[in-house]
């Protein structure tokens, strides 16, 4: 802090800038878990500056019932009521038959309905979700089919890379939306996944392509009787407990894709699923206190992080000393991306989307007739492209836990999705902002 300062920086700007490479370092050592930092930003933002009258240090603690938690906390109810009536694994025991015998056939789709799925639900628990529900295929197959460690790799790939669907699918997706709401710009649900969707499938169906042409999976049948493996056959009470849900998640997501048009912001839709879901009985407090509230508590701290370095200047002060190399916008965005992954293959994609997204509102905001949304979303799609190692996600970590591959199998489709990733993600950006006039 005291090599980059600048002798004109206030006390509270140094606190600022002492606060960001702390929770930096604190990030990348995982000295503490990563929601500790975030509730170690907020804590640390209301003591060093709560004596500063002109500082309204409400809004920082604020930042915990930001809208963006509430549609985040929409979208864990969701997840978690699926996952209790096992709607999610009746998804897959529906399309699953229909994909055929097919080796190929049947790692395509079930990358892809676990992409789609974690579009709604938690990367990390889809993954865990679906590699139970075709662990007795994977360990009929044996570890040494190259369908199965296929599998291993390509299921927590495209839940991170599905994840990149919607505004509830990542939590830098959440970041760079509630960012840009800080400084008026509104990304509506329907809008993102005019981005997020086509990109994702996209890129899921490019590693799938990846996978068929590593592990040279050839035409082979496959059974799938495992599907009808005898299970309790489920009471009038869970079919109707699975129909509520059914209906709360398509009301939940038709207003969510019309928030535009009805006026309701998706915070204020997200009240149906946790209304809904606990009156009725179907998530009771035990589901509750098993949330990932820790996922929140890192939003919250990396919201309030992001003001803080937006109000204090600090980001301003980082632009200025970019602004010197006089950089092309579109070289710029291109770093900026590239970073993004860098950064998140070595620490929570949360913290580094945090700490990117206001440096590039900041520099975008000085650039004449550039649209400022453009840059943070850019580095929150990016950010889930970070598939390099076991620990750079949590879903390769879930599925390296297995034992079925060893960590050198996720560096080619780590490296793939790294280096064209965000040329990919960069181009159906623009293309979208040009088509609907973003």
């Amino acid at each position: 802090m005291y090599v980059l300062r600048d002798d004109a920086f206030t006390a509270t700007q140094d606190y600022t800038m002492f606060l960001l490479f702390v929770s930096i370092g604190l990030w990348i050592t995982e000295a503490i878990p990563p929601f500790a930092v975030g509730i170690l930003i907020i804590g640390f933002l209301v003591f060093s500056m709560g004596r500063t009258p002109e500082i309204d240090v409400k809004q920082y603690v604020q930042t915990w019932s930001d809208g963006v938690i509430w549609l985040f906390l929409g979208g864990f109810f969701l997840a978690e009521s699926m996952k209790k009536t096992k709607l999610d694994e009746s998804l897959l025991k529906f399309i699953l038959p229909k994909l055929g015998n097919d080796s190929k056939n049947i790692l395509l789709g079930i990358m892809m309905v676990t992409a789609i799925l974690s579009m709604l639900m938690s990367n990390t628990a889809t993954t865990s979700m679906i590699l139970a529900s075709i662990a007795p295929l994977i360990f009929t197959l044996g570890k040494d089919s190259t369908l199965s460690r296929a599998l291993v790799i390509g299921v927590p790939a495209a839940a991170s890379l599905g994840g990149m669907g919607t505004i509830i699918g990542s939590a830098p997706n959440a970041i760079a939306v509630g960012a840009l709401e800080g400084v008026g710009v509104q990304i509506s649900f329907i809008e993102w996944m005019i981005i997020g969707v086509p990109a994702a499938i996209l890129l899921v169906f490019l590693f799938f392509k990846l996978l068929e042409k590593r592990y040279q999976l050839k035409t082979q049948h496959i059974s799938l009787d495992f599907l009808n493996a005898e299970k309790e056959e489920p009471t009038s009470e869970d079919k109707i407990k699975k129909n509520i849900v059914l209906i709360v998640l398509v009301c939940t997501l038709t207003l969510w894709l019309t928030s535009q048009w009805t006026g309701i912001p998706v915070a204020v839709v997200s009240g149906l699923p946790i209304v809904l879901l606990t009156m009725l009985g179907i998530v009771d407090s035990e589901d509750v206190r098993k949330l990932p509230w820790d996922t929140l508590m890192l939003v919250a701290g990396g919201l309030s992080l992001g003001l803080a370095i937006k109000e204090q200047g600090i980001a301003e002060y980082f632009v200025q000393s970019i602004q010197n190399f006089e950089l092309n916008y579109y070289i710029l965005i291109a770093l900026f991306g590239y970073v993004s992954v860098l950064l998140s293959n070595f620490m929570s994609n949360t913290a580094a989307t945090t700490i990117l997204v206001p440096v590039g509102i900041s520099l975008v905001s000085l650039i004449p007739g550039a649209n400022v949304a453009f840059l943070p979303v850019i580095i929150g799609l990016t950010a889930s492209c970070a598939l390099l190692l076991p620990v750079s996600t949590p879903p390769n970590a879930v599925a390296y836990s297995l034992g079925i591959v060893n960590q050198k199998e996720f560096f080619p489709g780590g490296l793939f999705i790294g280096l064209f990733g965000p040329i990919v993600l960069i181009l159906f950006t623009i293309a979208s902002f040009f088509l609907f006039g973003f």
